[in-house]
């Protein structure tokens, strides 16, 4: 593609070195809005769902950073998601560090405003409570779109009711507001590596019981990257459906740089081949979350993230390609 070409492009590695021009998602250009975009890459600088340890409100300008060395085509697929769509940086969310509540709306109407704009939303966190506003943001920009179904890669359920006497609205409750909210619809969620260590018993009943299927490291690794794939795309079916990678799914070992690390996890490679083998799913829309630099300040973590990005972007751009054929 030449200098020429009418839809944004990533800065060419072999014309500007990597280490050179300004830091953005995959080197492309900025922009200030949605317009003439089908994808919008957005960071979420937002960490006031954390319970524990702080700093992913870094994670977006490290992954950007990071982002500088990956490349234009996909290794496998042969994907090229900029001659698919047009993609750009659309900059952070303006989120309230010192307001919870004040965050989640900016972020919900951010990705509206995105998406009535006619782009989708690939959105780099920022703590996982980031996903919560981002469903609301697409359902309000869609309002008759319905109940989605979630592809969740994760270590942990995050359907916790509520955290210290009554919050409720922390990095391990999104997704039992966004079911109750209307915004998921039980049935059609799969998480996918959910371990470690409990709080209660009881932590993953309400989940259970409402028909999330909940797919443990254990039962992962009885299936194997194919036996997953075959039951998320199961689960999912053939609606509208989110995808949402949280980088704790993986072993500390390659991302040490996340706010809860939990032993015993995927490798980049088995994370790798069940993104990819989600191909053809009906996605509408995604976030990578947990990247948290202040516990990696050797950004490998957010190097982890953002490949799990591009992952997802060209699953994105193939879905919204395929969309508006």
């Amino acid at each position: 593609m030449t200098d020429s070409a009418p839809w944004p492009q990533p800065l060419d590695g072999t014309i500007t070195p990597r280490f050179a021009g300004p830091a953005s998602f995959m080197r492309l250009p900025m922009r200030a809005d949605a317009t003439g975009l089908d994808i919008a890459l957005l960071g979420v600088p937002f960490d006031g769902g954390t319970t524990n340890r702080p700093g992913t409100r870094h994670g977006p300008r490290q992954m950007r950073e990071m982002s500088a060395m990956l490349r234009r085509v996909h290794p496998v697929s042969r994907i090229e998601p900029y001659r698919l769509c047009r993609i750009a940086d659309v900059g952070d969310v303006d989120a309230n560090p010192m307001d919870l509540m004040g965050a989640l709306d900016s972020i919900e109407a951010r990705v509206a405003a995105l998406r009535a704009g006619g782009a989708w939303t690939l959105a780099a966190g920022g703590d996982h409570l980031i996903s919560l506003p981002i469903l609301r943001g697409i359902h309000r920009a869609a309002p008759g779109l319905g109940p989605l179904g979630l592809v969740h890669f994760d270590a942990h359920s995050d359907t916790n009711d509520s955290y210290f006497g009554g919050s409720r609205f922390t990095h391990g409750t999104p997704f039992r507001r966004a079911i109750e909210e209307g915004l998921l619809d039980p049935r059609r969620i799969v998480q996918i590596g959910i371990r470690g260590s409990l709080f209660d018993p009881e932590d993953m009943v309400w989940a259970r019981q409402v028909g999330v299927r909940i797919l443990t490291i254990e039962e992962c690794e009885e299936l194997g990257p194919a036996g997953v794939v075959a039951e998320a795309r199961r689960v999912a079916g053939d609606g509208a459906t989110y995808l949402t990678f949280d980088v704790d799914s993986l072993d500390p070992a390659f991302a040490p740089g996340t706010g809860t690390p939990e032993a015993g996890g995927f490798t980049p490679r088995e994370a790798q081949r069940m993104l990819r083998g989600l191909a053809g799913l009906n996605l509408i829309g995604a976030d990578v979350v947990e990247v948290s630099p202040p516990f990696d300040a050797g950004g490998g973590t957010a190097l982890v993230g953002e490949t799990m990005m591009f992952e997802i972007l060209c699953l994105l751009a193939e879905a919204r390609h395929r969309a508006a054929a």
